[in-house]
């Protein structure tokens, strides 16, 4: 009997092994060849997908409905990260799974950058797999094989247990596109989820934050805000082709600036969060693991010690405002157990004014202006997180009066998300400028501290004008303080950058 039974599934379990191999062709960056990869990686490979093909079989007890089945799934898998790579030079990781169901319930955020193509591809792909499966093959009946069942559990255990154990032999750099190239899709797949589902021991006694506290405080504590401007960077160093007066705000900022320059942030193109947590922990990427690609997911709600939590101890009244949903990245979760004793999000944002589908950053700087001219004596930090420069920017449409406003010239075939990016940098700009003048009118000591969280994504723009670092911008300001020094600043520093210059930490590395 089990003989009968291998006879239904081994020509097609040898069938889908094989084209799963093929379909790593169409990755981006491709993997080595599987001859080339370690023995570990391609039992890993053959012990995922036959698990997976086990657990379709036991679903639908089809054997060549579920290679397709399995394939469907891996074909979409290879699609997703492709249209990844393209956008932010970042193959697919495990961490990313998640976001499969924030595309459901934010799919303007995810599908825009997906593509037509792949979409029509990953559907087809599926349609065509469960048409062949349902119409030309039968389920096999239980009666007739009653070895089934035990053969196929017989056959996950076994993977199971091998992917495991071969699992356990893998050595992943954390660097994607490096760990893709020689491990393969599955393998490294699964070598980041098992490093996810580790214990992240030891990260709190190496937080930059805990037991910061310095010998002796200021009389007057200051009012702190920093701004994490969504894709925010100075576009006319690489591009002059953008007018000077896009962020003349911003100048006039980084002139009176305590220290200011290029920024080395932990994202490209996306992924705010990695920016964020490393500026309010003050880790950098390295010291993460594969928490690095989201640490929100499962490191941050652990309650590490940061910036916010550090101000708290101070006595400082501390306030995160983002005019977006609060459980995108949980962060109605996340953010109080960082340190913020209140979370402002989207709700407090129904009436304000929208700039395309997001709350417009001056309306937001009005709301922020406003916290900062309250009665509480407390000193107050505020952590604004932007929404209006997020994209799509393909999905705006600008007109000739657009590019006149924010370009020196014509605008160059191509570039149109380029005039759309400028047009949201003015009110960024305005939102900075009227900040600056809410702290200077106070009559209390202020700091604000801007930084871009990561540069935006405009693949057609860089095809056509060149490509650029991938840096941001970084400033810190004082209330009535000198103008400082200019020099390349790191996003894992720049918070305790942001305190030493009011003498609340004892010092930077």
């Amino acid at each position: 009997m089990l003989e009968q039974v291998g006879g239904f599934l081994l020509p097609a379990l040898l069938l889908g092994l094989v084209a799963s191999w093929m379909l790593e062709g169409l990755l981006q960056p491709r993997p080595v060849a599987v001859w080339r990869r370690p023995l570990a990686a391609n039992l890993t490979h053959v012990a995922v997908w036959l698990l997976v093909f086990a657990v379709e079989l036991v679903l639908f007890r089809r054997p060549f409905f579920a290679m397709a089945n399995v394939l469907a799934i891996e074909l979409v898998l290879v699609l997703v990260s492709r249209a990844k790579y393209h956008s932010l030079q970042e193959p697919f990781v495990y961490p990313d799974f998640e976001y499969f169901t924030d595309a459901l319930k934010h799919p303007r955020l995810y599908l825009p950058f997906f593509g037509w193509i792949n979409a029509i591809a990953a559907i087809g792909g599926y349609g065509v797999a469960l048409w062949l499966g349902l119409a030309y093959e039968n389920a096999i009946v239980l009666q007739d094989h009653p070895s089934f069942l035990p053969t196929v559990g017989l056959l996950g255990s076994a993977c199971l247990a091998l992917a495991i154990g071969s699992g356990r032999r893998l050595t992943v750099s954390f660097d994607a596109e490096a760990d893709l190239r020689r491990l393969g899709f599955a393998a490294a797949l699964w070598a980041y989820g098992r490093a996810e589902r580790q214990c992240a021991q030891g990260m709190r006694a190496r937080a930059p934050f805990l037991g910061a506290r310095p010998d002796r405080l200021p009389d007057v504590l200051p009012d702190l805000v920093s701004i994490q401007s969504e894709s925010f960077f100075d576009v006319r160093r690489p591009y002059p082709i953008v007018k000077q007066d896009v962020l003349a705000g911003f100048d006039r900022l980084r002139a009176e600036s305590l220290v200011q320059g290029e920024l080395k942030v932990a994202a490209r193109g996306a992924n705010t969060v990695r920016t964020e947590f490393s500026f309010l922990s003050g880790m950098s990427a390295g010291e993460l693991g594969v928490h690095r690609y989201n640490p929100y997911r499962r490191l941050a709600g652990q309650g590490l010690p940061t910036l916010a939590s550090y101000l708290k101890t101070l006595g400082y009244r501390t306030i995160c405002v983002h005019p977006f949903h609060g459980s995108f990245y949980r962060r109605d979760k996340v953010l109080p157990a960082l340190g913020f004793e209140e979370f402002i999000d989207l709700k407090a944002f129904e009436d304000a004014e929208k700039v395309g589908a997001y709350v417009g950053d001056q309306a937001l700087g009005h709301y922020v202006s406003a916290l900062l001219s309250r009665d509480d004596p407390r000193p107050l930090f505020i952590h604004v997180i932007t929404m209006e420069n997020h994209g799509p920017l393909h999905w705006e449409a600008v007109t000739e009066d657009d590019a006149r406003d924010v370009l020196n010239g014509p605008m160059p075939p191509g570039c149109e998300d380029l005039v759309a990016y400028a047009r949201h940098l003015r009110n960024a700009d305005a939102m900075f400028s009227n900040l600056r003048q809410t702290l200077l009118s106070n009559g209390r000591p202020a700091g604000l501290c801007v930084f871009g969280d990561h540069i935006p994504i405009m693949p057609k723009v860089y095809r056509a004008l060149g490509a650029v670092s991938g840096l941001t911008e970084g400033m810190i300001w004082a209330a009535g303080g000198k103008a400082g020094e200019g020099k390349r600043l790191d996003i894992s520093n720049l918070a305790s950058d942001f305190l030493f210059r009011f003498a609340l930490v004892k010092g930077t590395d």
